[in-house]
């Protein structure tokens, strides 16, 4: 059900409104360059190393200074790094490393920048899009397996045994019996294969669309020795498997899908009787005046607006867009015949909303 829509600081003077547009310009630049920071390894260096000049950390990071000297001092005028003019030396504080650095996770930042730069890349396409309506296959956007990999290693996988599995206490135990799941748009498979590790007893499979994720994530597996895990390269619309599985699971998955509703009501029809799905998707809600306090808003519609959409609308979909909204994934999944369905929002992913149903 929708709310009366707030008027959200319109009333800005032309003067104020440019400076909050200057604000945004300079944060948008130094996201860019975090994400690069991140991909380069530099904030893991400047935390294991301390307090040190340029050409230190170019030769512990094997890095060019030239190109160094440039980056620091993005990082120094935004007040992310610490500069001492005396020394030359550059620091990072414990507490933005906390934030920014590997040991981080599931807490780092950095992790999530990376989506901005990958937006912009796709800029050019998008712009045609508008145009012509059309959509871009995965492939129009080259990094976003990886940032996707590493986004949901933080927000899915490290929080499995911690919150995700104590919130679903029926599900804990038929994995803990032993059961046959299914992992639908599973990208990499660290999610399944986390599951495949955690429940030995269990049998899993993981669908994904994209053969060089699939062919990763069996690497995966075999290098950890996971032998109650394999992989398939899948397309879920014509998913038709009656009765096969007491567990079906999907990470942000279905608003991507050509046939978002195909594929739920596929879902319904592969879970043996009283059979669970577990569907963790982005939280918001389908009313975008409802949404006008999200704390991520702007970055979801954005990414929205720059992937999922034109994915989605590629594969001859709908073009349901990340911000489906709760309403219309309860409604859907009403519609394919789900019954005692309960949504969860944990505390440790304010971004994702976890659902859970009943066959």
């Amino acid at each position: 059900m929708s709310v009366e829509p707030k008027n959200q600081a319109l009333s800005l003077t032309s003067e104020a409104f440019a400076e909050k547009l200057v604000d945004m310009l300079n944060n948008g630049a130094t996201i860019a360059m975090i994400a690069l920071g991140h991909r380069l390894g530099i904030f893991d260096k400047l935390d294991e190393h301390g307090k040190c000049d340029v050409g230190t950390l170019a030769k512990q990071s094997n890095l060019s200074v030239c190109y160094l000297e440039e980056w620091l001092s993005v990082m120094v005028t935004a007040h992310i790094v610490q500069y001492e003019p005396a020394s030359q030396t550059f620091a990072l504080p414990e507490s933005y490393a906390n934030c920014l650095c590997r040991r981080a996770s599931p807490d780092n930042i950095a992790v999530t920048a990376q989506f901005i730069p990958m937006i912009c890349q796709a800029l050019p396409a998008i712009e045609e899009c508008f145009k012509t309506g059309e959509g871009l296959p995965y492939s129009a956007y080259p990094c976003f397996h990886q940032v996707m990999s590493e986004d949901s290693h933080q927000t899915v996988v490290s929080a499995i045994s911690e919150h995700i599995m104590p919130a679903f206490e029926m599900l804990h135990e038929r994995l803990s019996d032993g059961c046959d799941v299914l992992d639908i748009g599973c990208g990499k498979g660290l999610g399944v294969q986390e599951l495949a590790r955690l429940y030995p007893n269990s049998r899993f499979k993981g669908y994904d669309l994209c053969e060089s994720v699939i062919l990763e994530a069996r690497a995966n597996a075999q290098a950890q020795s996971l032998t109650n895990v394999q992989f398939e390269c899948r397309d879920a619309t014509d998913f038709d498997e009656p009765e096969s599985y007491d567990v079906v699971i999907t990470f942000d998955a279905i608003h991507d899908q050509a046939d978002p509703q195909g594929v739920l009501n596929g879902i319904k029809k592969s879970l043996r009787p009283d059979g669970l799905y577990l569907m963790q998707d982005i939280a918001g809600s389908s009313y975008l005046e409802n949404n006008l306090d999200h704390p991520f808003a702007p970055l979801i519609y954005s990414l929205s607006c720059a992937h999922c959409t034109p994915v989605s609308l590629h594969q001859g979909g709908p073009g349901l867009g990340t911000m489906w909204g709760q309403e219309l994934a309860m409604q859907m999944l009403r519609k394919a015949g789900f019954n005692n369905i309960e949504v969860k929002h944990l505390e440790h992913d304010p971004l994702n909303m976890y659902v859970m149903s009943q066959a």
